[in-house]
Protein backbone atom coordinates (compact mmCIF):
# COMPACT_ATOMS: atom_id res chain seq x y z
CA UNK A 1 0.00 0.00 0.00
CA UNK A 2 2.84 2.40 0.85
CA UNK A 3 4.52 1.80 -2.52
CA UNK A 4 1.23 2.57 -4.28
CA UNK A 5 0.78 5.79 -2.28
CA UNK A 6 4.36 6.87 -3.07
CA UNK A 7 3.72 6.26 -6.80
CA UNK A 8 0.58 8.43 -6.67
CA UNK A 9 2.54 11.21 -4.94
CA UNK A 10 5.32 11.01 -7.56
CA UNK A 11 2.80 11.19 -10.41
CA UNK A 12 1.09 14.14 -8.73
CA UNK A 13 4.39 16.03 -8.46
CA UNK A 14 5.23 15.27 -12.09
CA UNK A 15 1.78 16.51 -13.18
CA UNK A 16 2.16 19.69 -11.10
CA UNK A 17 5.44 20.42 -12.91
CA UNK A 18 3.93 19.77 -16.35
CA UNK A 19 4.04 22.93 -18.52
CA UNK A 20 0.43 22.34 -19.63
CA UNK A 21 -0.74 22.12 -16.02
CA UNK A 22 1.16 25.28 -15.16
CA UNK A 23 -0.33 27.05 -18.20
CA UNK A 24 -3.86 26.04 -17.21
CA UNK A 25 -3.29 27.19 -13.62
CA UNK A 26 -2.07 30.60 -14.81
CA UNK A 27 -4.11 31.32 -17.94
CA UNK A 28 -6.94 28.80 -17.74
CA UNK A 29 -10.14 28.99 -15.80
CA UNK A 30 -13.53 30.40 -16.57
CA UNK A 31 -12.72 34.07 -17.12
CA UNK A 32 -9.08 34.70 -18.10
CA UNK A 33 -9.32 33.21 -21.61
CA UNK A 34 -12.45 35.28 -22.25
CA UNK A 35 -10.74 38.48 -21.09
CA UNK A 36 -7.71 37.74 -23.28
CA UNK A 37 -9.93 36.91 -26.27
CA UNK A 38 -11.88 40.17 -25.92
CA UNK A 39 -8.64 42.14 -25.76
CA UNK A 40 -7.32 40.29 -28.82
CA UNK A 41 -10.44 41.34 -30.73
CA UNK A 42 -10.74 44.90 -29.41
CA UNK A 43 -7.11 45.91 -28.71
CA UNK A 44 -8.03 48.28 -25.85
CA UNK A 45 -10.99 48.08 -23.49
CA UNK A 46 -12.14 49.89 -20.40
CA UNK A 47 -13.26 48.08 -17.26
CA UNK A 48 -16.96 48.70 -17.92
CA UNK A 49 -16.64 47.44 -21.50
CA UNK A 50 -15.08 44.21 -20.25
CA UNK A 51 -17.75 43.93 -17.56
CA UNK A 52 -20.54 44.30 -20.12
CA UNK A 53 -18.79 41.98 -22.57
CA UNK A 54 -18.53 39.06 -20.14
CA UNK A 55 -21.90 37.76 -19.09
CA UNK A 56 -22.02 36.39 -15.55
CA UNK A 57 -18.78 37.80 -14.15
CA UNK A 58 -18.95 39.95 -11.02
CA UNK A 59 -17.01 43.19 -10.90
CA UNK A 60 -14.96 41.83 -8.01
CA UNK A 61 -14.02 38.71 -10.00
CA UNK A 62 -13.23 40.76 -13.12
CA UNK A 63 -11.01 43.06 -11.07
CA UNK A 64 -9.15 40.08 -9.57
CA UNK A 65 -8.69 38.35 -12.93
CA UNK A 66 -7.35 41.57 -14.46
CA UNK A 67 -4.89 41.95 -11.58
CA UNK A 68 -3.75 38.33 -12.01
CA UNK A 69 -3.23 38.82 -15.75
CA UNK A 70 -1.36 42.06 -15.14
CA UNK A 71 0.95 40.34 -12.62
CA UNK A 72 1.63 37.60 -15.19
CA UNK A 73 2.64 40.27 -17.70
CA UNK A 74 -0.21 39.37 -20.07
CA UNK A 75 -2.07 42.69 -19.91
CA UNK A 76 -1.23 46.33 -19.34
CA UNK A 77 -3.39 48.54 -17.15
CA UNK A 78 -3.16 52.18 -18.17
CA UNK A 79 -4.64 54.71 -15.78
CA UNK A 80 -5.37 58.29 -16.79
CA UNK A 81 -5.32 61.11 -14.18
CA UNK A 82 -8.79 62.43 -15.00
CA UNK A 83 -12.11 62.69 -13.21
CA UNK A 84 -13.98 60.42 -13.44
CA UNK A 85 -11.12 57.91 -13.42
CA UNK A 86 -10.31 56.32 -16.75
CA UNK A 87 -8.54 52.96 -16.94
CA UNK A 88 -7.79 51.01 -20.11
CA UNK A 89 -6.59 47.45 -20.54
CA UNK A 90 -4.64 46.02 -23.45
CA UNK A 91 -2.47 43.01 -24.15
CA UNK A 92 1.29 42.96 -23.88
CA UNK A 93 3.32 41.18 -26.54
CA UNK A 94 3.30 38.21 -24.20
CA UNK A 95 -0.50 38.39 -24.10
CA UNK A 96 -0.76 38.72 -27.88
CA UNK A 97 1.38 35.60 -28.24
CA UNK A 98 -1.57 33.62 -26.80
CA UNK A 99 -3.64 34.25 -29.94
CA UNK A 100 -2.64 31.05 -31.82
CA UNK A 101 -3.24 28.95 -28.70
CA UNK A 102 -6.71 30.39 -28.09
CA UNK A 103 -7.54 30.17 -31.81
CA UNK A 104 -6.55 26.50 -31.82
CA UNK A 105 -8.66 25.86 -28.72
CA UNK A 106 -11.61 27.60 -30.35
CA UNK A 107 -11.24 25.53 -33.54
CA UNK A 108 -10.92 22.29 -31.60
CA UNK A 109 -14.04 23.10 -29.58
CA UNK A 110 -16.02 23.97 -32.72
CA UNK A 111 -14.96 20.74 -34.42
CA UNK A 112 -15.17 18.33 -31.51
CA UNK A 113 -17.74 19.63 -29.05
CA UNK A 114 -20.08 22.14 -30.64
CA UNK A 115 -20.29 20.18 -33.89
CA UNK A 116 -21.55 17.14 -31.93
CA UNK A 117 -24.31 19.17 -30.27
CA UNK A 118 -26.01 20.02 -33.55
Amino acid sequence: MEIYRKKIEENYLIAKECPITIFMEQIGGKWKPVIIWLLLINDVMRFNELDKGIKGISQKMLSQQLKDLEQLGVIIRKSYPVIPPKVEYSLTEKGKSLEPILTSMKSWTNENILENNH
